[in-house]
């Protein structure tokens, strides 16, 4: 479905946007729920249907296929009442006309179809004839969902290894092609060619001869080369990337990717250059590919959106986002984690998260996908993990079991968050007799591992009064570092309203431009590396570091230029940004140098 909105709210955790759509869909924005957790879909759906009183029959984890089942029955339920919100929003009665007003006053100014509706409400006007106008007018928003690709668990039956359709990625793709939904589905975390073969099996996936696609593919990249690779591998399928979501590495909520130092700003700008080379590239592999299995080749070349994620504060970036780089849509994730009324986020967490401050807000090493992963310090999982530590009891018990995913120590996967892996790998850790330094060090970053399929995904249990004697109240927040600038609960219409230039939500007057303050990111993290690599780096880790050092260096100059070039769309924070990139220059040579230095300092080993 079709959007008037600029803006996007991406997927947050595992819980925090599970509902999200049936709270904003019908004010025509999109949203992104997670199918990673069916179990926690299935409590909700529940509790859904008891608030809605809808017919309810639990599926079972011994009903076959219990899990592409749960999370269509989910995305059904979640479809059909929000279409019912959004019917009664379009059909309101003259007393709830506020309804209807609320929707076009979130829409962003200079809209013709704002302009009608002021005019057609302006004075004495026929509830009737606004009704039939909205009718013909109104969109809502997508209810998308996100599969995490590598997250694919086996799964077994009575002891045997199912086939790979049963892997757990697999059985969320296929939940949603048998949904209702006509949306999309945001492939994240790389590429699983077997994942990536699976969705050829499914007939919603293929355009027709109009080029209208049921299920899209929305691919989330942070780079140029990756869409083009895998954009080209599901063409070669007939299956068409509607929309590249090109996320900041580090500069993001969630799980962290540090493109080799490679920034979003010259990354989006490729994007841009190469947009209808794209395009013409990957059509001509779909055409051959559509005619090869014989199906319905669209008359004309599919369209490709572009959106862009990752760190975005204020009104000024937003637009300049849109109007410099041409993409479709921003996504706004982390600052809509302090609305309650679009989010999942139990009244702790959100208490921490309203007083967050920089160093609140890491890149920490607790995601059992051993991806490093922007967390909130202090939040009660982490609480919780540090006191099974002090007992003497680390690792968790695996209630969720999703990331399933490691081999060392047994036939069947196990988690490395889980009790049962950490005490192997501190057993084996044991048996090296290393120094108590090197030790512990290493032991950290076992027991740092954290059970993050129950702790994204809580916050949504006790936000609505659920049972979590399973899951325990333990919270992971996964914040991106721009959650130390938003610093008050609000409500949506206040979020919507500074993220098109009506309102300012910010009391802070320090926060750096979204470039520089991703600049900055990236150098801490390369401060850590080249530490990580301090008592002995290999040429392979210099070459890493030096190739890391020129791109961002490349990024700086990048931004100098661009910062040049539109000195009158940053008028306000220009002589800082300039400032900033300086100081971000020199920051970086030193630690060339330091690199260079390092490398000869200590003997260099393969």
């Amino acid at each position: 479905m079709s959007t008037k909105h600029t803006f996007h709210i991406p997927v947050m955790g595992i819980g925090f946007t599970i509902d999200t759509p049936l709270k904003v869909s019908k004010y025509g924005i999109d949203s992104v729920i997670s199918l990673v957790d069916d179990i926690l879909l299935e409590k909700l759906r529940k509790m859904y249907c008891d608030k809605f009183t809808r017919p309810y029959q639990e599926i079972t984890n011994k009903i076959e296929d219990f899990r592409a089942k749960r999370i269509t029955s989910y995305l059904n339920l979640i479809n059909t009442l929000s279409q019912e919100k959004f019917d009664e929003l379009k059909n309101a009665s003259f007393d709830k006309i506020d309804d209807i007003k609320a929707y076009f006053q979130m829409l962003p100014e200079g809209l013709s179809i704002k302009q009608e509706f002021k005019k057609l409400t302006a004075s004495h006007f026929n509830i009737e004839d606004v009704k039939a106008w909205v009718n013909n007018k109104l969109t809502m928003g997508s209810i998308d969902v996100n599969i995490m690709t590598k997250v694919d668990k086996e799964n077994y039956l009575k002891g045997e290894l199912l086939p790979s359709i049963y892997n757990d990625a697999h059985a969320a793709l296929r939940g949603f092609a048998e949904s209702d939904l006509e949306s999309a589905v945001i492939l994240s975390a790389g590429m699983n060619p077997r994942l990536y073969a699976y969705i050829e099996e499914f007939d919603d996936f293929y355009p027709d001869v109009n080029g209208n696609i049921k299920k899209k593919i929305i691919l989330k990249v942070s780079d140029y080369r990756s869409a083009l690779i895998q954009g080209k591998f599901l063409a070669k399928k007939g299956i068409w990337i509607s929309e590249y979501r090109i996320e900041s590495g580090l500069n993001c909520g969630g799980h962290a990717f540090a493109t080799d130092g490679y920034l979003m700003g010259p990354i989006l700008s490729e994007f841009k250059n190469k947009r209808l080379e794209l395009g013409q590239d990957v059509y001509a592999i779909l055409k051959t590919a559509l005619g090869n299995k014989n199906r319905v080749i669209p008359t004309e070349s599919l369209p490709i959106k572009l959106s862009a994620q990752g760190g975005v504060g204020t009104s000024n970036e937003h637009q300049f986002l849109l109007n410099h780089y041409n993409v479709d849509s921003v996504g706004w994730g982390t600052p809509f984690l302090l609305v309650p009324e679009t989010t999942n986020v139990d009244k702790n967490t959100l208490d921490q998260l309203v007083e967050a401050k920089e160093d609140d807000l890491y890149l920490s090493g607790i995601s059992p996908l051993g991806v490093p992963f922007n967390s909130l310090r202090g939040n009660t999982k982490d609480v919780e993990r540090l006191a099974k530590i002090a007992d003497g009891k680390p690792g968790s018990s695996c209630p969720r079991q999703f990331v399933k995913l490691n081999k060392d120590f047994t036939d069947k996967a196990i988690c490395v968050a889980s009790r049962q892996y950490q005490i192997l790998k501190i057993k084996e850790l044991d048996d090296q007799n290393l120094s108590s330094v090197a030790h512990q060090k290493k032991y950290d970053g076992i027991v740092e591992k954290a059970c993050t399929c129950v702790g994204l995904g809580t916050s949504a249990l006790l936000v609505n009064d659920l049972n979590t004697k399973i899951e325990g109240a333990g919270v992971s927040a996964c914040p991106g570092p721009n959650m130390a600038y938003f610093s008050k609960i609000m409500t949506l219409k206040e979020m919507v309203d500074h993220i098109y230039g009506r309102a300012n939500v910010m009391s802070r007057t320090d926060r750096p431009n979204m470039f520089i303050n991703e600049i900055n990111i990236y150098i801490d993290y390369l401060k850590n590396k080249i530490d990580e690599a301090k008592e002995a780096m290999t040429s392979k880790q210099e070459k890493y570091l030096l190739a890391f050092t020129n791109n961002l260096n490349d990024g700086i100059n990048y931004y100098h230029d661009l910062f040049t070039d539109f000195k009158d769309k940053f008028e306000e924070t220009k002589s800082n940004i300039f400032s900033d990139l300086e100081d971000c220059r020199e920051a970086l040579n030193l630690l060339h140098l330091k690199i260079e230095n390092q490398a000869k300092l200590i003997p260099i080993t393969v």
